[in-house]
């Protein structure tokens, strides 16, 4: 197995520039995670909903963007990322528009389908980007800000939904997002030639030490990282369906405090991925840095779920988690470069990346059946049980890429 060589030089303000057009696109791809969520209790009210249709709403979008990564994985490696990424955004746009005129539940399932089909294509795309045009000294901290940028629209959907829809109509609400993508897309084309990657007959005939096109799917570490993945999303999928109203009920705090104690978790996870950037940077033991970091978030979300301390705790300890997780952002996705074959990335990322969506989509289906059973506690519980299962399987990629280094030295 090879590292992709990437680029092995580069000036600051050229990695500057590609970083923040890919950070752009990602940070449109998670405020579109959350732009139904936001609008349920309109979407409740209009059309009469419950909360399992509207759960099978963000349910469908999660599992069609989870297949659909997979396979535009193989898409990017094929016709090259740009393209993919262009198309990517444009459907984000066309589903905001077809859910904002939609007058039925079967038009609101449609609008979410077109939706996860257009978030399918950003995390083969985007990484394929940074890691062809993106000098290798830089490249940790474009995964940084990679992630920060995802962080900032997840953080951003809710407040510009619901403000747009108090104002006007969550209609409304919904064309208005719609602009977002269709601004990104106009400024990635503007600046395309900054994003031309290598030529995608390169990508395509490369098979890299997998064997083939498909041989990728025989390596024990990519199978490892879809785990690590999808590990790690269940507890995020908990943590961001469930974490103020679990706090609620633990604690006795205001739901305001509970809210901000969520946003703070999100503020302080984009900190640590700044943190995470530089450690990942200076580090060839990025399952290391993972493992340590998932240790301690998983303690304070122990610590957090036996309701041991006062209340007015909740906000600095969902804080500190939230810190702890971001710091491993930029070393699982190095730690992922690494385990990739040589010509595979967009194949690689885009099967491993599919475990994120298909945690995102039980981890609130698991983590409800909890609340509804009375025990908030268990939800924190639950976070740590999966964040310590997920430094089993870093552990694995990391021993694996190493003994493979000593070979290959």
């Amino acid at each position: 197995m090879s590292i992709s060589p990437g680029t092995p030089a580069g000036t600051l303000r050229q990695d500057a520039r590609v970083i923040g057009l890919v950070g752009m696109a990602h940070g449109t791809s998670h405020f579109y995670h959350l732009i139904l969520a936001a609008l349920f209790p309109w979407l409740k009210d209009d059309f009469g909903l419950s909360y399992a249709q509207l759960g099978l709403l963000m349910t469908l979008f999660f599992v069609v963007s989870g297949i659909g990564q997979a396979l535009a994985g193989f898409v990017v490696d094929r016709v090259g990322a740009l393209r993919v990424l262009f198309f990517g955004i444009t459907m984000l746009g066309v589903s905001a528009l077809i859910l904002s005129v939609a007058g039925s539940y079967p038009a609101l399932l449609g609008g979410a389908l077109i939706a996860g089909v257009g978030n399918s294509i950003f995390h083969p795309a985007d990484y394929t980007l940074l890691n062809q045009r993106v000098s290798r000294a830089r490249l940790a901290h474009g995964f940084s800000v990679h992630g920060i940028s995802g962080n900032l629209g997840w953080a951003a959907a809710p407040v510009f939904m619901t403000t747009v829809a108090a104002l006007a109509d969550w209609r409304t609400a919904l064309a208005c997002a719609a602009v977002l993508p269709f601004t990104v897309l106009a400024v990635l084309f503007v600046n395309r030639a900054a994003l031309y990657a290598n030529p995608p007959a390169v990508a395509a005939t490369t098979g890299g030490q997998g064997g083939g096109t498909f041989g990728f799917l025989r390596l024990p570490t990519v199978w490892m990282c879809f785990a690590f993945f999808f590990l790690t999303a269940v507890a995020l999928g908990g943590i961001q369906a469930f974490a103020a109203i679990g706090l609620v009920q633990l604690y006795d705090i205001t739901h305001q405090l509970a809210t901000s104690s969520y946003t703070a978790y999100m503020l302080a996870s984009a900190g640590g991925m700044v943190v995470g950037g530089f450690l990942g940077a200076g580090s060839t033991h990025h399952d290391r840095i993972i493992a340590l970091s998932f240790a301690v978030a998983a303690l304070l979300a122990v610590i957090l779920g036996g309701a041991f301390l006062p209340g007015w705790t909740a906000l600095p300890l969902m804080a500190l988690i939230g810190f702890c997780s971001g710091v491993a952002g930029p070393s699982r996705d190095l730690m992922i470069r690494a385990a990739a074959p040589q010509g595979a990335t967009g194949r690689v990322y885009g099967v491993v990346y599919s475990g994120l969506d298909t945690g995102l989509s039980v981890g609130p289906l698991l983590f409800g059946a909890v609340m509804d059973a009375g025990h908030p506690g268990w939800l924190f519980m639950g976070v740590a049980l999966f964040q310590l299962l997920a430094i089993g399987t870093a552990m694995g990629v990391g021993g694996n890429n190493r003994a493979v280094a000593l070979k290959s030295a």
